[in-house]
């Protein structure tokens, strides 16, 4: 009588709560803040410390990457003095030689970037560190290989601009039509990577076009990756207050996602 095929075994894990699931993939043991900053000398001591205290999931190491984009006031002083104002703090400063934009600040931050997972934080104080938790939390679960955060799912956010607030969900729907991703927001600075996905693409945009470039790159990857949305609280500046971009980035933003929609 033939006897039934041997089934192969599964290897699972205990999640702590007595229920049984499939072994992690990876496992992720560090996450690398990238800063990218210009001229933000009020506040980019502020914002490092709340980068050095905001709670992370899962027991995580951090390590905190400045990248000072040839700042013209006095950003490069208080970057310097960071190391001692948080000596058990492991912070890593760079100073470029010549302005090139956000895009190739993050290049060079992810450049020097050592963690598991890379997490982008901008050097104003219009998003919250508190968020990491839940902006870390899917990947950290194994469920995500990418993860934005979104000002537009439910979380407190100033009231400011109606222009710019449209602006912002245009680009996004029109990124979607080219993605096939249905993102809410696009644009939003909070974006987490698993360092191996970043490490598989060339960031080419120098400027804010790195939006809709780094969106359009990882909507290509192949296997799909796990991408997830969680909702972030928002601060926003007024451009007397220091806000940076204008209706001209919004504009070249339209040409990347078109460009980076054919191209690599």
């Amino acid at each position: 009588m033939p006897q039934p095929e041997a089934v192969p075994a599964i290897k699972r894990i205990d999640d702590g709560f007595g229920i049984a699931g499939p072994a992690r993939t990876s496992v992720v043991t560090k996450v690398s803040v990238v800063i990218p900053v210009y001229n933000e000398e009020k506040t980019i001591q502020y914002l490092v410390s709340k980068v050095v205290n905001a709670p992370l999931p899962g027991g995580l190491k951090r390590e905190i990457i400045c990248v000072n984009d040839c700042s013209k006031d006095g950003t490069a002083k208080k970057l310097d003095e960071l190391p001692k104002l948080f000596p058990e703090a492991d912070i890593k400063v760079f100073h470029k030689p010549v302005n090139e934009g956000k895009g190739a600040a993050l290049r060079d931050g992810f450049n020097h970037a050592g963690g598991d997972v890379v997490l982008i934080q901008d050097a104003d104080l219009e998003y919250d560190p508190q968020d990491y938790c839940k902006l870390l939390q899917p990947i950290v679960d194994d469920k995500a290989d990418v993860v934005y955060g979104s000002r537009f799912i439910g979380e407190p956010h100033r009231v400011l601009y109606y222009w710019h607030t449209l602006g912002n969900q245009f680009l996004t729907a029109f990124s979607n039509m080219f993605t096939n991703l249905n993102l809410t927001d696009m644009e939003v600075c909070y974006k987490v990577f698993r360092k191996s996905v970043l490490d598989r693409i060339q960031i080419k945009c120098n400027r804010f076009g790195f939006e809709p470039e780094i969106t359009a790159k990882i909507a290509r990857q192949r296997p799909r990756l796990r991408i997830y949305e969680v909702g972030v609280a928002y601060y926003g500046r007024s451009y007397e207050e220091g806000k940076k971009i204008t209706w001209k980035d919004g504009v070249k933003a339209i040409l990347t996602i078109i460009r980076f929609r054919f191209t690599d």
